[in-house]
């Protein structure tokens, strides 16, 4: 390990953190200290991180702005790579917005509406970062990112960069073909349409209201806590089997929308996933559907490579 944190260091040097807390890294603000935390300053060195990582094999992740995790109480055995300082680029060019990895979503959404580009709107609220959009086709008030993505720059597990055409990508509700290829997200280019500002700034402007007036933003959280099941929704599935309001430790059930757990009093990993199981086990009771986890688990004595 001394010979890894050595050549770690010597490529990104006073850019690595030891033992640091991934709650200040989480939406959830829940989570334990990474062995390593590290902020590349480009993609040449952070390919280098990813590939020292690998000839070590040294778990990694990729973090952008922390939503959709759920990180272990006793945290990351491996190192967490933050993309947000190094892939966090945005520029239009005609009617095409190209942007890192690390850019947030929110940050794509007002390039767009500067440059009088319509098709982003959707995504103005959704708290993550490109990168993980791309992972999981992230979606919301019927749009999705398979619908304004053309192509996506991806790092193989070879080292190679790639540029992967939208009908290679395998977009689908909440999936995409970046972790069965094992791809790490460097790049997207949004291919968007002519609009008026105003209509576009006004449709951003209704979006927010909508998520300020149904969704609990006043408490941590990684967002919606479980993938719609088909022929259902998941909060309505929740909220009929009983359970707004339920908690286990400081994790809770929000009253407000029951496809939300929350953060509301210091919870831990531990009490939102004795949470989840709960409302898992009440709905399949109640209506026989399986629920499925959107929240993605990063440690807890887990060793994998997830390509984020």
């Amino acid at each position: 390990m001394m010979d890894f944190e050595r050549e770690l260091c010597g490529l990104a040097g006073d850019r690595v953190k030891k033992d640091e807390p991934l709650s200040r890294h989480t939406t959830f603000r829940i989570g334990g200290p990474a062995d390593y935390f590290v902020t590349p300053e480009s993609e040449d060195e952070l390919a280098a991180v990813v590939a020292l990582c690998r000839r070590f094999e040294i778990p990694f992740f990729l973090l952008g702005n922390g939503s959709d995790l759920l990180c272990a109480d006793d945290g990351y055995r491996g190192v967490a790579v933050n993309t947000t300082a190094c892939l966090n680029s945005v520029r239009t060019e005609g009617f095409h917005v190209f942007a890192g990895a690390g850019a947030l979503l929110g940050s794509v959404a007002r390039e767009a509406l500067s440059a009088g580009l319509t098709g982003l709107e959707f995504a103005a609220g959704i708290p993550g970062s490109v990168g993980g959009a791309m992972v999981m086709n992230a979606g919301a008030y019927g749009g999705e990112m398979g619908q304004v993505v053309e192509w996506v720059r991806v790092l193989t597990p070879h080292g190679e960069v790639r540029t992967v055409p939208v009908g290679e990508m395998n977009f689908a509700y909440r999936h995409s073909a970046v972790h069965k290829n094992g791809w790490i997200v460097l790049a997207a280019c949004f291919g968007l349409q002519p609009g008026e500002p105003e209509q576009i700034r006004g449709r951003m402007d209704e979006l927010a209201a909508k998520r300020r007036e149904k969704q609990p933003l006043e408490y941590p959280s990684a967002g919606s806590t479980f993938k719609r099941p088909e022929g259902y929704y998941a909060a309505r599935l929740i909220e009929e089997a009983g359970l707004k309001g339920c908690s286990v430790g400081g994790a809770c059930v929000s009253e407000k929308h029951a496809g939300f757990v929350i953060n509301r009093e210091e919870a831990s990993a531990a009490d939102v996933l004795e949470l989840c199981r709960i409302i898992k086990e009440r709905v399949k009771e109640y209506a026989g559907v399986e629920l499925e986890m959107e929240v993605e688990i990063i440690g807890g004595g887990e060793c994998h490579f997830p390509p984020m």
